[in-house]
């Protein structure tokens, strides 16, 4: 019964407190009831606080994004998270696409160069994969493990403390609100001075609390500066774990452009014939080049003897198209790799172009797409 009695009366001592501070957080936004204001420095720290917090989730959020372009894929580690089961393990877009090549690659034929080629490039892509799964990996743990425990746990803890300082304010101004009414009602003789001491002895009590919490808040949020200096390490470790990543792509494709043939420094047709010799300094050709845009300058070792009797000559020769170039405007010709074309010289003509002639059709062809026949 005792027991009973005490939590009837703490519940209405609860519903008090909680009566008094809506009315005094209503009076204050109507403007009919003084605040007391936090100290500039608080203030700052609150700010920091918030600010740190909002661009946090906004960087761990977009980095999820990154690492997993997928939104049903981050879903499902979400649910699998929360369950605290692990996720099945499935083939990332790299590996899939490096076992359909493999895969094709062995249904055309390793014997084949294209099958060969298939099969080289498929590795190559599944390694990149591996790669892949150990960025996330890594990143997972050094860097978004971090920020999320800072929102998760930190900032959770701040904001507790926080609404608590803002209650011990509500107490103190409506302290104080009461001790305000008790004086200009002990001026009208309407209360006993007893009234008056007891909303002073109020005020104190509630002034103190509210100093011990504001102090409490204040050192958690000057905890803000190593929380970003944490996150700097973390941060370090990302962009390492991105080097690192980048690093082994760009090598593994440099491996595989190896494997593959330094194409176009040497010209290989589709027909696994190369030129007599090795071709230098030729820039990968582009179909979205524009004819207002020079061509690379051809070095003495593709400019032959034969173009160059040509071109001081009215004659005509046959030339195998070496790639497919797509006509940027109506001057120009386009051209398919392999056909054979008639190509000429006319006056005035630019060094890096020839005309060339497709049955009716004609029009200017660059020099480094041509090879030259007997």
């Amino acid at each position: 019964m005792n027991i009973m009695d005490f939590n009837v009366k703490k519940l209405a001592a609860d519903a008090g407190t909680f009566l008094s501070r809506a009315v005094q957080f209503t009076e204050e936004k109507l403007g009919q009831a003084e605040k007391t204001e936090l100290d500039a420095h608080l203030e700052n720290l609150l700010s920091k606080a918030e600010c740190t917090k909002l661009w946090t989730e906004k960087i761990m959020k977009q980095t999820e994004v990154l690492l997993q372009p997928n939104p049903n894929a981050r879903i499902e580690e979400f649910v699998y998270e929360k369950l605290d089961r692990k996720a099945p393990s499935r083939m990332n877009n790299p590996e899939l696409l490096g076992q359909y090549m493999i895969d094709a690659g062995n249904e055309f034929g390793p014997g084949t160069a294209y099958g060969n080629a298939l099969i080289k490039c498929g590795e190559t892509q599944k390694r990149i994969g591996t790669a892949d799964r150990e960025l996330i990996q890594t990143s997972a743990i050094n860097f978004l493990t971090p920020l999320r425990n800072f929102i998760e746990g930190d900032y959770k803890t701040i904001t507790k403390e926080r609404k608590l300082l803002q209650n011990k304010r509500l107490d103190l101004d409506a302290a104080k609100t009461r001790l305000k009414k008790a004086k200009v009602a002990e001026a009208r003789a309407a209360i006993w001075a007893e009234e008056v001491t007891k909303s002073e002895q109020e005020v104190r009590i509630t002034q103190s609390e509210f100093d011990r919490q504001a102090e409490i808040t204040r050192l958690l949020l000057e905890g803000i500066s190593s929380t970003h200096a944490h996150h700097l390490r973390c941060l370090n470790d990302f962009v390492e774990a991105q080097m690192t990543y980048y690093a082994q792509c760009y090598q593994y494709m440099l491996d595989l452009q190896k494997q593959l043939g330094s194409f176009p420094s040497t010209f290989l047709s589709n027909n696994n014939q190369s030129s007599s010799a090795p071709v230098q300094s030729v820039p990968t050709p582009s179909v979205l080049a524009s004819a207002s845009a020079p061509l690379p300058s051809v070095s003495n070792s593709i400019v032959t003897s034969g173009i160059s009797e040509l071109k001081s000559s009215s004659g005509s020769r046959k030339a195998r198209v070496l790639y497919d170039y797509d006509a940027a405007n109506s001057s120009e010709l386009s051209l398919l790799a392999d056909e054979v074309i008639t190509v000429y010289s006319i006056p005035g003509m630019d060094s890096d172009w020839l005309m060339g002639e497709r049955g009716n059709q004609k029009g200017k062809v660059p020099i480094t797409y041509l090879e030259l026949l007997n």
